[in-house]
């Protein structure tokens, strides 16, 4: 059995014991999450009904807080002397789903 949930502005397929990487969560390491499920596929049965999935809950366990790699941002125009340089490091978290719940 696995579900396609939605974390962090995106959409991963979980399964129990899997390892995720998300958008940062503000909770400590330890804590407990539930993501909403929007697929549910148990052996050939699928399970696309928003009332049906509005009852299950996927739950989590928070891991660790972590950061991603860093992107180079540089701005260039020819001839003006016009140079920007910045760089980004997203802030991520990492999950392990602990029960799908029905």
């Amino acid at each position: 059995m696995y579900a396609i949930v939605k974390a962090g502005g995106r959409q991963e397929k979980v399964a129990v014991g899997d390892t995720i990487t998300v958008d940062r969560i503000d909770a400590k390491v330890g804590a407990s999450v539930s993501f909403p499920a929007l697929l549910l596929v148990e052996g050939a049965n699928v399970t696309t009904d928003p009332k049906t999935l509005a009852a299950i809950k996927v739950a989590g366990e928070i891991l660790e807080e972590t950061k991603g790699p860093k992107i180079d941002i540089l701005r260039y125009k020819n001839k003006t002397g016009y140079r920007r340089r910045q760089g980004f490091r997203s802030q991520l978290t990492r999950v392990k789903i602990t029960a799908i719940s029905k």
